[in-house]
C-alpha cells in the first residue's frame, strides 16, 4: 500500500510537470485575487480556521480558503493536481510522501498531538482505559488505518495488547467524533484536541502515559503555488508566537 501510494504520487508529479502551463489562466487568477488555498488535516479545523482569520487581518489582500480532510486524502488530491499553496499534515509520514514526489518544499513541524478515548458525557459505559475497548457489546469506532489517527490508534492498541473489534473505520477523525456525539458509538479513538473541540455532549478519557503516542504535525509550501511569498508568510504565522498561542489554546503541544 505504501509503495503504491509513493508511486502514484511520483507519477502524478511527472504528469503535472508534463502538463506545462495548461492551468496558467486559473493560476494567474488565484495570484491576482490573493487566494491562498490551504490543505489541512481534519484535526486542525478549529485552530486553522482561527489562524486564517487572524492571518487575513494582518494581510488584508489575502483570501484564505481551507480544504480540511484526512491527510492521506489530501495527499491524493494534491497528487491529482488540486490547486493548493500550503499543506499541513497530521503525520510526518504523509508529508514525506509528498516530498518524495517533489510536490512540496521543506516541511517544518509546528505542533504535536496525542490520543484520547472519546465517550458520551458522563461516560455511561464506564470506560477507563484502552482495555475497556475490547469489552463485548461495546460499540467502538476508529479512523481508517491509512489515516494518521487510525494508524496511531492501531499502534496504541497493539502496544497495550488490546484486541478491539471496531464497528466501523471512519474516513477521518471528525467522522469518529460525529459518531460518538450522535450516540451511534459508545467510544472512539481521537486526538486530545478533538475532545476539547467536540463540545458538551462528550468527554475524553486519557490514555495511560505508557500506552499513549504522540504525532507531529508538519507544514510545507506546495511547489506549484502561484503565491509562494504569501504561502511562506502563512507558514511563518503558524510558527510565530501568535500562531502557536492559537494552537496551544486548542490543546496542541509544542513542536
Amino acid at each position: 500500500m505504501k509503495l503504491r501510494t509513493q508511486l502514484s504520487l511520483a507519477i502524478a508529479a511527472l504528469l503535472l510537470a508534463a502538463a506545462g502551463c495548461g492551468g496558467s489562466a486559473a493560476t494567474d487568477e488565484r495570484a491576482r485575487t490573493g487566494a491562498l488555498d490551504v490543505f489541512a488535516a481534519s484535526s486542525l479545523t478549529g485552530s486553522f480556521t482561527e489562524l486564517g482569520k487572524q492571518f487575513e487581518a494582518r494581510h488584508p489582500r489575502a483570501n484564505v480558503k481551507f480544504n480540511f480532510g484526512a491527510s492521506s486524502a489530501l495527499a491524493g488530491q494534491l497528487a491529482a493536481g488540486a490547486p493548493a499553496d500550503v499543506v499541513a499534515m497530521a503525520a510526518e509520514t504523509e508529508m514525506k510522501r509528498l516530498s518524495d514526489a517533489n510536490l512540496v518544499g521543506p516541511a517544518k513541524v509546528f505542533a504535536t498531538n496525542r490520543l484520547a478515548i472519546l465517550v458520551a458525557k458522563g461516560n455511561p459505559e464506564a470506560i477507563r482505559s484502552l482495555a475497556d475497548l475490547a469489552r463485548p457489546g461495546l460499540t467502538v469506532v476508529l479512523c481508517a488505518g491509512e489515516v494518521p489517527c487510525g494508524a496511531l490508534s492501531e499502534q496504541a492498541l497493539d502496544r497495550a495488547g488490546v484486541a478491539a473489534q471496531p464497528k466501523s473505520y471512519e474516513a477521518n477523525v471528525k467522522a469518529v467524533v460525529s459518531r460518538v456525539t450522535l450516540g451511534e458509538a459508545d467510544a472512539g479513538m481521537v486526538y486530545e484536541t478533538d475532545v476539547r473541540a467536540a463540545g458538551a455532549k462528550v468527554e475524553g478519557v486519557e490514555l495511560a502515559p505508557e500506552q499513549n503516542l504522540t504525532t507531529s504535525y508538519p507544514v510545507a509550501p506546495v511547489k506549484r503555488s502561484p503565491n509562494p511569498r504569501r504561502a511562506d508568510a502563512f507558514i511563518s504565522f503558524v510558527l510565530s508566537e501568535a500562531g502557536q498561542r492559537i494552537l496551544a489554546d486548542a490543546g496542541f503541544g509544542t513542536p
